[in-house]
Formats: structure tokens, C-alpha cells, sequence
């Protein structure tokens, strides 16, 4: 239980459930006790069960407790975990006989966390508000570690939700009761409730938490947002007063002042994302591309990892945000690319320049540490370490000369007094807490210094007084120690008890022998004591104020941070550009998608991969077959590949969305040649899985993703598809393939660009009823019944499918093989060549459905009936 026991209890115990009786339900209170953050009743057993920590008891209640110094780890767990936290801090001098004074210091859960040990350096870490209304779904995002602040509002959910879903938010805010009246129009089957589904789930999927409704009206958002960030209206981020996500906004910043126990420090600007302006992909399409994590649930394999080359976090997580939102800006497409241009036009420079991005710390975050009052010595070192760097960058991309050197030459600012101040300032060893002293350097300070001298001439005092005392009373195990309780003491051993001087004062009795204490040394202690607070107590005074010179900069060097993670970003696209032989595609307004000898961009890089060439058979190649690819909304729209699996189609039609993607953030791409008129939306339907936990067969997870694809794609997406109708019955996952293909081509003048990826031999006749599909197939050799993969594409449909060539290279067994080929024979013996009409005449009646029984191995005995 966590609710006051009915028994009287301690000043100390009053003072917990003081604490405990603020925090909302399910935080687990970690309480400052000493060297420890201890934890009471349930939230011991709690933190016992997932920390794997020692539950005790103390009198008749469960406790467990936690190294303070080591807290961050197991709250880092804690967090992981999904729970919140409390720190209970100790916010007064610890005085015998006398309660300490505590303080709630703030509230972490995983959308709130800041500590750098908490956090993934190379990953944005998002508390995400959410709200639905008959307006639409209403969004903000803010992460608290680096201050970006974003809303965004859309009358139609599936608008908004891939970007959330890219953006992949820690924890979510929602207003009370919501998600329940969510969850209830679902259930209803109300209007709209397939893209509402989609909303819950994405809720469902993730850490929740609720605030009262109020937080989310629209007025009292807008003054939260103006109060937070200092203005005095919203004009000047381009936004009105009554903008929809405004109550959004305003109840994420309640929520993180709420935990944070202050408002947050480090926010600069609230700005709008409008889905109108990037290319959206889908939840479905961001896992079936693996762009930001693969089918494994890790980064290795995926888009992200396959063309981050950057040398700082900051760039990291600039990259993953251009990822999850690729723009539609013509204009800033060509800005990116022709900057990776010029940096990969001197790859010497090109590389000294990443070595020096290599050596910038993580600005942004150091940062908004400072500002929300988590302030360690080693932040500021890290500010000094990246000014460090500034001239030479800025040098450097001055020389460069062409718009390298006009768009970044003058955005990053080199601030040689707070170099100057930091350098001097800070000692070259620093502790890892402001309280262990030690973090500014000698001959910074003169009354600092003074102090100093004074503590080390206490210390070689007393070390004097030993050998003093030694010789004065002939005990040679004499000693001056010292400890935390006890303060400074004469120790003497038992044996030596007899030649204790008079003036010695008794003042606790050992296992060993006795302690003593002089009026002399009692002055002396008073005098150490005294001089090592004001000492402390200088140093902190000092480093305030180095932390209040940084944040006088900190609009500078935030932005200065902004530029150089662009440019993080840039050279290592240049970089990635040089290691594969990418090219600069041409990005226009056409309704073109050309490529010639396009590549899979990671798939390539796997197959070159040194242990990709260790397991390589002999006979095997690891180099990677480019193939060609020409689409066109009003000509070559929609392109039907067959071929047997494993021949790479898959692969094929994947690349072909990657390269797309690839050029809509600005990177060059793995082709000759390549020209991409812009896309507006990448749907894909690719492979098979189930979502049994919420009833969804296999078929029903193809049928909804299917579903979404041909309700919102428009004549500018980019659609693949591989077996469409592979989940149910052959004449069923037939009809529907082919009702797709017919689909996607019913616009008598364009279409979306479509790959269409099928094991159905009879959806080629399509070619010669609908004039913007073209066949293509995936090449085989075939020799002695053995298959070859040769992975080329090229015009013209696939002759059959090679399933029982396929199957003996799994290794099924040969009697299986054999009797395959046998039952085959008999099937394509006797059935008849399906033939369809085009879409406009009328079909023929339906024939019987024929069923297939076998009943005995016996030839004889396989009957169609």
C-alpha cells in the first residue's frame, strides 16, 4: 500500500506521505535518505520486482533502496519500464537531532527525461499532445532535451498520423477520458472510425498519460504557449489565436512544468509542420520500407542507418527528422543537393571538415540541461570543447568559397569572450557534480585561491599535530582522523590507553580503543570547517556564474548548433555520395519516375559487407544487379512483375520507393541516372503478417493496408505492392489482385505510379485491356531443372513460377519434390487458361469453382473435380 498507515509515524515518515499525497497515481517516490534514495510500501515492492534490488523491511512496512550517486541508472530502467518517478530531494544542511529539510526537485517520466544517461544521443526524444474533434486531430510535439516545439492540426487523421508514427513520441499526453470515447466510437462503428482506429492504436502502443480536458481548450493553450515563451502574441511564428492545436500545446507545456517543477528554460519558437508540405509515408510503409527500424525492431538494416555518415548527435537527429518528413520544397531539395555537390568536390577538405564536426558536442542538449537547472561541470567543459572548434569550421567553410561558404560562414558564430571566459574559468579535471568542489582553476579567482590556501594549511596543520602528538606522548599509532559524523578526533589503540595526556577529552569508546578530542583541535575544526564551506560555497557562486555567461549566449549558440548539424548532415551525403557512386537525381513537377541502374541502398551496402563476404559461397557474387525503372502517371502508370521468389522482385520494387524517398530529403541516390517527379505519398503493401492480439488474421493485415492504399492515394503517390491476395483462397486472392490492377488503372487519363508485384501468371493478360500497365518479369536460367537468379528486370512477363525449384533449395525433401512436380503436371494438365473480359463488358457467367482433392500418393486417385 502507498496510503498513510493508521499508526503514528515519524516526522520523517510524515514528511514522505506529505510528498507522496502530490504526486499522481502511479509514481513511484524516490526519497533522499543520506547516500540513499530509499523507497516505501508498494512502491518498494515495485521497484524491488523490476530493478531486481533487495526488498526490506522497515518495522512493519517494505522499503528498498537505491545508491544516490548510481540513481540515474535505475531510473533509467524505471523509465524504460513505462513508469514515472519523483525525486525527493535533500534541500537543507543535515543537523543532528533535527528533521531534514526536503524537496520534491521534479517528476521523470519517458517523454520528460533529461539526463544525458537517459537519453539516446542519436535520437530526438518527443512528448507528443494529442486531441480529436469534429475539426480533425489536433497535435503538438516538444522535446524538452533540445526545445524544439511543433503543432500541427489536419481535418483528416491519416494526414497527420504518419509523422507521428516517424516521429515515434516517448510518451503521449491526452485529455481525460478520451481515449475511452475513442476507443467507444471504434467500437460503435461510427462514422470515420477506420482512420480513428488507427489513432487509438497508435495511442495504445505507447506510455499515456492524462491531464484534465480544460488544459486543452484552445484560449487557455494559446496564453500557456505566449507565457511559456515570453511573447505577447503568436504572430510571429506565423500563427493565429484560435489556431486548432493551440490546446495541445498549451496542455504538453502544463504537463512538462508539471514535472519538471518549473517551466521549461530552453524553448525558443513554437512552429507549424503542415502535412501539405512533405511527402507522408504511413505506419505500414515506414515498417515495411524498414526506414527508421527493421523487421528485427533494431536500427541496423534500415534506411536511416544505410546513409547516416554524420560525426555528431546533433546531426544524427537532424537526418531522422528530414527523414520523417521529407519536403516538398523544390527549392530546398536543390539547396541540399547541390551543397552535397560541393563538398564532395574536395574530399580532403571533406574530411577535415568532419573531423572538426566530430570534436562538437551536443550542443542543443547541454543547452537545455542549463536552462532547466540540471547543471554539471562537465556540460560547461563540453560548451567550452565545442567553441573550441567554431573558428576553424567557420574558417574553413569561408575558404571553401560557392554557396557553402554564403549560406554557413556567417551562422556560426565564434564568441571568443566565452571561449576566452570558459578556458580560464574551468579547471582541466572536473567532477561529475557541482557539490564535489574542484571544477574552477587556480588563479581564477583571488578569494577563491585565498580559501583554498587557508583548507591546505588546515590539512598540513593537523598532519603536523600527528607527529606532534606522537612524539608528545610516545604513542607512534597515533592518529588524526576524521569522519563525517564524528568531525576531526585522537585516535589511540587500547594498548596505549595509559599514556593518554591529561588534556585529552574522551569522547567515544571503539572496538579498538577511544577516541579524544583537545580544545585545541576542536578550534582548529571550526576554522577547516568554516573555511571549506566558504570555499564551496565561492567555487558554486563562480560556476553560477560561468553557466549565466553560457545562457547569455544561448540564442547564438543554438543556432550555431542548427548550422553545423545541417552541415553534419551535407558531408556526410557527400561523403556517402563518394563511398557508392551515388548520383544527383533531378527532382521536378513532372509525373515522371526514371531510373537508370538504380541499386537497393541498403541491400547493396549488406552484400559488401565484410561478413556478407565471409559467409559468400565461391560461386556467389556479392556485387549488387542495378536494374532500370520508368514510370509515368499518364504512360507507363502501372508495372506488373512476376518472376519466382527469392529472384529479387521484392527487392526491386522496395529500391524503386527508397531512391524516390531518398530524393524528396535532398540526398543523392544509387543510380546512374535518376529523375523523380514529385510524390506526394509512398504506399507500399509489402510481405505477410498477422496481428493476432487484435484479431487480425494475416489477410485482414493485407486487406486493411490494401484498404488505405486505394482510398488515399492520388495520381502524385507512388504505390508498391507485392501479393496482393496471397491470403486467402487461389480464386479469391485472384479476383481481388485483379480488381486492384483495374483500380489503380480506372482513371482514363493518369494514375498513381505503381509497382505491382505478383505470383499470379494470369494477371499479365491485363496488358493487352489496360494501355498504361506494362509486364515485367524477373529473369531465371534454368539448366538440368536448376535454377539460376540472375535479378535482372527487364520487358515482358514471367513464363511460369519456379515454386518447386524454389522449394528444393530450401531443402524440402526430395520425395516431397518429386511428388510436387507429379500433382503439377496433373493441375496444369487440366486447368483452364483464365481469360477476363476488359473492365467495360460484361462478365460471363461463373464457372464452378474446381476442387482439388488428394486423396492417396496414387496418380490415379488425384481427382478435379
Amino acid at each position: 500500500m502507498s496510503e498513510k498507515p493508521a499508526t503514528k509515524l515519524t516526522p520523517m515518515m510524515e514528511q514522505y506521505f506529505e510528498v507522496k499525497r502530490g504526486l499522481p497515481e502511479g509514481t513511484l517516490l524516490l526519497f533522499r535518505l543520506g547516500d540513499f534514495f530509499e523507497l516505501f510500501y508498494e512502491d518498494a515492492v515495485i521497484a524491488s520486482r523490476l530493478l531486481g534490488i533487495t526488498l526490506t523491511k522497515r518495522q512493519d512496512y517494505p522499503m528498498a533502496g537505491l545508491p544516490y550517486h548510481a540513481a540515474d541508472n535505475y531510473v533509467t530502467k524505471l523509465l524504460a519500464a513505462g513508469r514515472k518517478v519523483a525525486l525527493c530531494d535533500q534541500s537543507g544542511p543535515v543537523k543532528p537531532g533535527k528533521l531534514v529539510k526536503r524537496t520534491l526537485t521534479r517528476i521523470l517520466t519517458p517523454g520528460t527525461t533529461l539526463a544525458a544517461s537517459q537519453l539516446d544521443a542519436n535520437r530526438n526524444h518527443y512528448l507528443c499532445a494529442l486531441a480529436h474533434d469534429k475539426r480533425g486531430l489536433h497535435a503538438s510535439w516538444l522535446d524538452l532535451s533540445t526545445g524544439e516545439f511543433r503543432l500541427a492540426s489536419d481535418p483528416r487523421i491519416e494526414n497527420l498520423l504518419p509523422v507521428l508514427t516517424a516521429l515515434a513520441p516517448a510518451e503521449i499526453v491526452l485529455a481525460e477520458g478520451d481515449l475511452e470515447h475513442w476507443q467507444a466510437q471504434v467500437a460503435a462503428h461510427e462514422s470515420g472510425q477506420a482512420e480513428l482506429r488507427d489513432l487509438v492504436q497508435f495511442c495504445a502502443d505507447r506510455t499515456r498519460s492524462e491531464v484534465p480536458a480544460y488544459h486543452f481548450e484552445t484560449a487557455a493553450g494559446a496564453k500557456t504557449v505566449m507565457d511559456t515563451l515570453g511573447v505577447l502574441n503568436l504572430e510571429g511564428f506565423g500563427l493565429a489565436a484560435t489556431h486548432p492545436a493551440l490546446g495541445a500545446a498549451g496542455a504538453l507545456l502544463y504537463y512538462a512544468t508539471e514535472n519538471l517543477r518549473s517551466r521549461p528554460e530552453n524553448l525558443r519558437k513554437l512552429q507549424e509542420y503542415r502535412s501539405s508540405g512533405t511527402l507522408l509515408l504511413d505506419p505500414a510503409t515506414l515498417r515495411n520500407l524498414e526506414i527508421f527500424s527493421s523487421s528485427r525492431g533494431t536500427r541496423d538494416g534500415t534506411l536511416l542507418e544505410a546513409i547516416n555518415r554524420t560525426r555528431s548527435a546533433t546531426g544524427a537527429r537532424l537526418l531522422e527528422r528530414w527523414l520523417s518528413a521529407p519536403t516538398l520544397q523544390l527549392a530546398e531539395i536543390h539547396r541540399r543537393q547541390h551543397l552535397v555537390g560541393e563538398l564532395a568536390a574536395q574530399p580532403g577538405r571533406l574530411a577535415e571538415l568532419q573531423d572538426s564536426l566530430s570534436q562538437v558536442r551536443d550542443i542543443p542538449r547541454i543547452l537545455g540541461r542549463l536552462q532547466n537547472r540540471l547543471r554539471n561541470p562537465r556540460e560547461l567543459a563540453g560548451i567550452r570543447d565545442s567553441l573550441a572548434q567554431f573558428p576553424k569550421i567557420r574558417a574553413d567553410i569561408g575558404d571553401w568559397g560557392g554557396q557553402l561558404a554564403d549560406e554557413y560562414s556567417a551562422r556560426i558564430a565564434p564568441l571568443p569572450e566565452l571561449l576566452d571566459l570558459l578556458s580560464r574559468g574551468l579547471a582541466d579535471e572536473l567532477p561529475g557534480d557541482v557539490a564535489d568542489g574542484g571544477m574552477i582553476r587556480a588563479g581564477h579567482d583571488q578569494e577563491l585561491d585565498l580559501l583554498r590556501s587557508l583548507t591546505s594549511n588546515n590539512k598540513t596543520w593537523l598532519a603536523q599535530l600527528e607527529a606532534e602528538e606522537q612524539q608528545r606522548t610516545g604513542i607512534k599509532s597515533l592518529k588524526v582522523k576524521f569522519t563525517n559524523n564524528f568531525g576531526y578526533y585522537i585516535e589511540v589503540t587500547k594498548a596505549n590507553l595509559h599514556l593518554v595526556p591529561e588534556n585529552y577529552i574522551r569522547r567515544q569508546t571503539t572496538v579498538g580503543g577511544e577516541r579524544y578530542i583537545t580544545e585545541e583541535l576542536r578550534q582548529k575544526e571550526k576554522e577547516i570547517f568554516t573555511s571549506e564551506e566558504r570555499a564551496i560555497a565561492r567555487e558554486q557562486d563562480l560556476f553560477h556564474a560561468l553557466v549565466s555567461s553560457v545562457l547569455a549566449e544561448a540564442e547564438p549558440l543554438a543556432s550555431t548548433a542548427d548550422a553545423l548539424a545541417e552541415l553534419d548532415v551535407l558531408a556526410g551525403w557527400a561523403t556517402l555520395a563518394r563511398e557508392w557512386d551515388y548520383t544527383c537525381p533531378i527532382v521536378d513537377e513532372s509525373d515522371q519516375l526514371l531510373i537508370e541502374e538504380g541499386r537497393h541502398p541498403v541491400v547493396e551496402q549488406r552484400l559488401k559487407a565484410p561478413e556478407a563476404a565471409a559467409t559468400a559461397s565461391a560461386s556467389s557474387s556479392a556485387a549488387f544487379v542495378p536494374n532500370d525503372t520508368e514510370l509515368a502517371s499518364n504512360g507507363a502508370q502501372l508495372a506488373l512483375i512476376t518472376g519466382p521468389n527469392m529472384a529479387g522482385k521484392s527487392t526491386y520494387i522496395r529500391q524503386v520507393a527508397l531512391i524516390a524517398l531518398l530524393g524528396h530529403i535532398g540526398c543523392w541516390v544509387p543510380a546512374r541516372s535518376c529523375r523523380i517527379g514529385l510524390v506526394d505519398r509512398i504506399f507500399s503493401r509489402v510481405g505477410a503478417s498477422d496481428d493476432l492480439a487484435r484479431g487480425n488474421s494475416t489477410f485482414m493485415v493485407e486487406m486493411n493496408e490494401t484498404a488505405n492504399i486505394l482510398n488515399n492515394a492520388t495520381r502524385r503517390s507512388l504505390i508498391i505492392l507485392d501479393e496482393i491476395g496471397r491470403g486467402t483462397s487461389t480464386y479469391d486472392g485472384l479476383s481481388i489482385a485483379w480488381a486492384v490492377v483495374e483500380h489503380l488503372h480506372a482513371d482514363p487519363e493518369a494514375g498513381p505510379r505503381t509497382l505491382f508485384a505478383t505470383h499470379y501468371q494470369e494477371l499479365t493478360q491485363l496488358e493487352k485491356h489496360l494501355p498504361r500497365l506494362r509486364n515485367l518479369s524477373v529473369t531465371v536460367k534454368e539448366w538440368n531443372d536448376e535454377i539460376v537468379f540472375v535479378r535482372r528486370v527487364q520487358p515482358g512477363a514471367a513464363d511460369r513460377s519456379y515454386g518447386i525449384q524454389v522449394a528444393r533449395l530450401a531443402g524440402l525433401p526430395l520425395s516431397v519434390i518429386e511428388r510436387a512436380k507429379t500433382i503439377l503436371s496433373r493441375l496444369e494438365s487440366e486447368e483452364a487458361v483464365v481469360a477476363l473480359p476488359p473492365t467495360n463488358q460484361p462478365a460471363p457467367a461463373a464457372r464452378p469453382r474446381k476442387k482439388i482433392t488428394v486423396e492417396a500418393i496414387d496418380d490415379s486417385q488425384l481427382s478435379l473435380l
